[in-house]
């Protein structure tokens, strides 16, 4: 080969391979910089791995890096492909199968709950002893960015006011959006009203074998509030999913499977294992030491988790779906298009703008809900921990995702830990503000 030759051959290899770097190029000047972060978390046994993925609008990887503690992992290969029990990370899912029932005509988000779950017809509500809303005396009392602070199950003015449990009549009627937004009543095992969560944990729903011994318990549970006066985050998308399958006759992983895994060609999200999955252990953090949780640690729904065997049949759109960081980014990159993936339209646009406009948390400092799906504010970039208007989310063993609309990216942080301990603390937030540092010092220069 003369020497000519040699000099294109050379130039074009130069080329291809800034052609592979050069989406990376366009955000991070420095991502060892972001791996340094995420291995220290995982290092000082904040967490037992870390798997960190970020993919463009068409799909291609921007940035991946995992972490693994091999003392608690010493085999498992975590990449793209691994699957995470992803908890919370269901009820954007699922609220977008609803918003796709709206379009089709099959769901009103004003019809009554009770259209579909006539079993629901005549809840009550809680109230605290002095008459009381206890969504309203919560607030009260925990004045924090999340919600609640302190010791709150040994609180005794809650327990006080609140125990034993008075009940009134439901003063409004439960739509499916109160079910959205969060406002119908419905709760976890993390109230600071220790009445409420006895009664929680002794049902145990993920212990139960059908919809209708779920939906039979909840019958019988007092609301937090009354519908529709305030938000309260529980298990409404839970019920929320209930309404979609009655709605369709179709079970919540059979609208999985037909209105987003075939069509937009999407694998790495389901509600059952195969033969070929094994889920991670769950770790726990709770006494501020890494180590495998205990059976029955779990406890937000009960003594049990989600079940993800073959013969299940509960599918919990809030809290049951496991899925990998490849599939999950597919969802989100959906989302980031305005509902449509892979040539195919799964929502309209105006059904996923509604998804992310502001709904709810409107007074809140750090941004705003949409449907289940939290967008920003300039606190988040006052702070360094990214930007304004990312949408945003997360599951109960400390999943997390982000859509970056501007510039046109998703990002999905996967773990499997419950009750961070210290060490662990405000991960997404320095993960994510080293990655804002790097983006934003290359678009100043430009």
């Amino acid at each position: 080969m003369n020497s000519h030759k040699l000099f294109f051959v050379a130039v074009f290899l130069l080329t291809l391979s800034c052609q592979q770097v050069e989406p990376e190029s366009t955000y991070f000047s420095s991502p060892e910089k972001i791996d340094t972060i995420v291995d220290e978390f995982v290092a000082n046994e904040g967490f037992p791995l870390l798997y960190v993925r970020l993919e463009n609008e068409e799909g291609k990887v921007i940035y991946e890096h995992d972490a693994v503690n091999r003392t608690f992992l010493p085999e498992e290969k975590i990449d793209g492909d691994t699957w995470f029990r992803i908890w919370s990370m269901s009820k954007i899912i699922t609220i977008s199968i609803l918003l796709d029932l709206v379009e089709d005509g099959l769901v009103r988000l004003d019809d009554p709950i009770e259209k579909y779950i006539p079993e629901f017809k005549d809840l009550k509500v809680a109230v605290a002893n002095n008459g009381q809303s206890l969504a309203t005396y919560a607030r009260e009392y925990f004045k924090d960015s999340s919600g609640f602070s302190g010791d709150y199950l040994n609180n005794v003015a809650i327990s006080e006011a609140t125990c034993p449990i008075r009940v009134v009549d439901n003063e409004n009627t439960i739509t499916v959006l109160d079910l959205i937004n969060h406002q119908a009543g419905f709760y976890y095992e993390t109230t600071p009203f220790k009445c409420l969560n006895e009664l929680l944990v002794e049902e145990d729903f993920n212990a139960m074998t059908t919809n209708q011994e779920i939906i039979n318990a909840m019958a019988k549970m007092p609301l937090l509030m009354h519908a529709g006066t305030e938000d309260f985050y529980g298990t409404n998308t839970t019920v929320l999913g209930f309404v979609a399958e009655r709605a369709t006759g179709k079970s919540l992983n059979e609208l999985l499977n037909e209105r987003i895994k075939i069509p937009l060609s999407i694998k790495g999200l389901r509600y059952k294992k195969t033969a070929s999955i094994d889920l991670l252990p769950t770790f726990s953090g709770k006494d501020s030491l890494l180590r495998k949780a205990t059976k029955g640690e779990l406890d937000i729904m009960g003594a049990n988790v989600p079940n993800y065997e073959k013969g299940n049949q509960i599918f919990l759109g809030g809290e049951g779906m496991i899925g990998t960081a490849n599939g999950y980014a597919d969802f989100l990159r959906m989302l980031m298009n305005h509902g449509k993936l892979n040539g195919h339209r799964f929502l309209n646009e105006a059904s996923v703008k509604d998804m992310y406009a502001p709904h709810s948390q409107l007074d809140n400092d750090w941004g705003y809900n949409g449907y289940n799906l939290w967008v920003t504010s300039e606190k988040q970039l006052e702070l360094g921990y990214g930007d304004v208007g990312l949408w945003t989310g997360g599951g109960y063993e400390q999943t997390h995702f982000w859509v970056d609309p501007k510039r046109k990216f998703v990002g999905v942080i996967m773990t499997q830990m419950f009750d961070t301990p210290p060490q662990g603390m405000n991960r997404d937030n320095l993960v994510r503000g080293a990655m804002y540092q790097q983006i934003f010092e290359k678009e100043q220069a430009k």
